[in-house]
């Protein structure tokens, strides 16, 4: 046996926890405690990207038939989806008048500056590039209805989603450090052990974690952490709980045979409910937590 303990710098350090989590086979993944936090596993990238899409223009569909409005918190990551959903609207002529949309996060400099819409690595380009842009004129929502976390807004920025009666939805992803948004495992510390505190923390501006910066080096900046901004404008547990449902998509699969997201995955949905593990909070809440096939494969040690 080779025993140790976990880096010092990792704000969850549950050697036995993380054991348990990572022994979890693909064939057990799904099964959970709570019958309200259906797991399933779709493994094909094609399939994953459009059952996401077709979940998301569902609803939009639904609410507008139902005379709704429909408000809905996005994510910048997974994104193939968002191509996808704006072929189906154009192609059904949907319409978006009904639709308010806040997303979750927003990079920032290391004064709390959040990035300008036109910055390439900012997630607000990116929803016009990928989604909103994509989408007929005429279909659009009104641009006043489509929100993004900015240093003006954020200390109200969960007022805003509140009071419109929380999101009716809040997609979204888990980072490789448990994050949901860029809600940091490191916010932990501030809980003092009270969790219904934590849950009723609101939208911030955040340090981002090391493990943070070194992912979304990998996936968004061509390896090159110098370029991921060291803060984000984010929104809080207050608001991904106060959503009447949640729906998590987890499509972290580098190829060759290779997920970074398969422990991750597997902490969040079956380890303990922790601050330290922010994704762990959607465990006990009525949630959709939808795998890509690779990511719910067997967590081995490999030698490439």
């Amino acid at each position: 046996m080779f025993t140790y303990d976990l880096s010092s710098f990792l704000p969850f350090r549950d050697t036995a926890a993380c054991a348990q989590a990572r022994a979890i086979t693909r064939a057990d993944i799904t099964t959970h405690p709570n019958p309200d936090f259906h797991i399933r596993v779709i493994q094909e990238r094609t399939s994953f990207y459009e059952a996401f899409a077709e979940d998301l223009v569902g609803r939009i569909r639904d609410a507008r038939e139902n005379g709704d409005q429909f408000v809905a918190i996005l994510p910048c990551g997974p994104m193939p989806q968002y191509e996808i959903a704006a072929r189906l609207i154009n192609a059904e002529r949907l319409r978006m008048d009904h639709v308010i949309t806040f997303n979750m996060d927003e990079y920032a400099d290391q004064d709390g500056n959040t990035a300008p819409a036109g910055w390439p690595g900012s997630f607000h380009k990116a929803m016009n590039d990928r989604f909103f842009g994509l989408i007929d004129s005429d279909l659009r929502p009104d641009p006043a209805n489509v929100h993004f976390p900015t240093t003006e807004n954020i200390a109200h920025y969960s007022d805003q989603i509140a009071d419109l009666g929380g999101a009716d939805v809040c997609y979204g992803g888990i980072g490789w450090s448990g994050h949901i948004a860029f809600w940091e495992p490191q916010l932990g510390a501030e809980a003092n052990g009270d969790l219904d505190a934590y849950r009723r923390l609101p939208s911030r501006l955040v340090e981002l974690h090391p493990m943070t910066i070194m992912q979304n080096a990998l996936h968004s900046f061509g390896g090159d952490w110098s370029w991921v901004p060291p803060k984000a404008a984010t929104i809080g547990p207050r608001d991904i709980l106060g959503a009447k449902h949640r729906s998590f998509w987890l499509d972290g699969d580098l190829g060759g045979g290779i997920s970074w997201q398969r422990f991750i995955a597997r902490l969040v949905a079956h380890g303990p409910v922790t601050p330290y593990v922010p994704g762990s909070l959607l465990q006990p809440t009525r949630a959709d937590y939808t795998l890509l096939g690779n990511v719910a494969d067997n967590v081995l040690i490999t030698m490439a």
